[in-house]
């Protein structure tokens, strides 16, 4: 398939201007980087480490000339062919993975007058998968004893919250949704939450480093909710931040959500659900 970016180039001026050509550069690169606590340990990777360019291209769109007085637009296209191997991943802004494409338009003056440039990014979404996504509804149910991670299990009130995501296989542009019912506490409850998290993953054959950093917070619920009454979870997943999950040689990209229960007397209570994320 034949992919293009057609876009214009814009010049508004009150009066005629001179210039020695005007030309765009595009290009798509994959910023990584290592958490500071990673750095020690993976010094290799940290110091070898550079840009993934995944296109690149420069074209001239005009020629030495003279613009006229007004606004002028300049129609272009660009083919979008990935460099050799190299796939055109989705568009993404992370903490460690940073996948950005760019446009840059300059415009050449004479030595007496500065050159012009302005620089842009434009998004690109991946393929859509073929064939249809399959549900995966998890159901889930929360009590002391089915929490890990607990020093002092005796010392937790009694409580059970029940419920279920509707799917944890996600299509991006469409909200995760589920349900959630505080059937009994001990404690009132004080607040309930969904965290979107990123799962980022960097490395080389050194090793690799994995780092967990919040995208979003949302309240479900304040205060003591009635006990039985469902509560729906409703969540859209925010563009720049999220992408179809991806795996690659010296990358991952991986979501996940926690329903975060948080008691009056401050007991924190998470449930963590894996998510995969793809466009259909």
């Amino acid at each position: 398939m034949d992919l293009r970016y057609k876009c214009v180039v814009v010049i508004s001026s009150k009066e005629a201007v001179q210039h020695q050509g005007i030309s765009l550069t595009m290009e798509g690169l994959v910023n990584l980087q290592l958490s500071s606590k990673s750095v020690g340990v993976f010094e290799a990777f940290y110091n070898s480490v550079k840009p993934i360019q995944l296109i690149t291209s420069n074209i001239e769109v005009v020629k030495p000339g003279k613009v006229p007085g007004g606004k002028t637009e300049i129609p272009f296209e660009f083919p979008l062919h990935a460099k050799g191997n190299k796939v055109l991943y989705e568009t993404y802004h992370g903490v460690f993975v940073n996948i950005q494409y760019t446009l840059r338009c300059d415009m050449k003056r004479s030595l007496l007058a500065k050159d012009l440039s302005k620089t842009c990014e434009f998004m690109v979404h991946c393929q859509p998968q073929k064939g249809r996504l399959q549900p995966s509804p998890v159901d889930f149910s929360i009590t002391p004893e089915t929490l890990q991670n607990i020093r002092e299990r005796v010392s937790l009130p009694k409580f059970l919250i029940r419920g279920h995501l509707d799917a944890t296989s996600c299509v991006i542009t469409q909200p995760l949704t589920g349900e959630l019912v505080v059937e009994n506490s001990e404690v009132p409850i004080k607040s309930i939450e969904l965290q979107l998290v990123r799962v980022e993953t960097c490395g080389c054959a050194e090793g690799y480093a994995r780092d967990a950093t919040e995208i979003q917070n949302i309240q479900i619920a304040e205060g003591d909710v009635c006990h039985g009454l469902p509560i729906p979870i409703y969540m859209i997943f925010p563009r720049l931040f999220t992408c179809p999950t991806l795996e690659t040689t010296n990358f991952k990209i991986e979501f996940e959500v926690n329903v975060v229960i948080v008691l009056q007397d401050d007991h924190l209570i998470t449930e963590n659900f894996p998510l995969k994320l793809c466009r259909v």
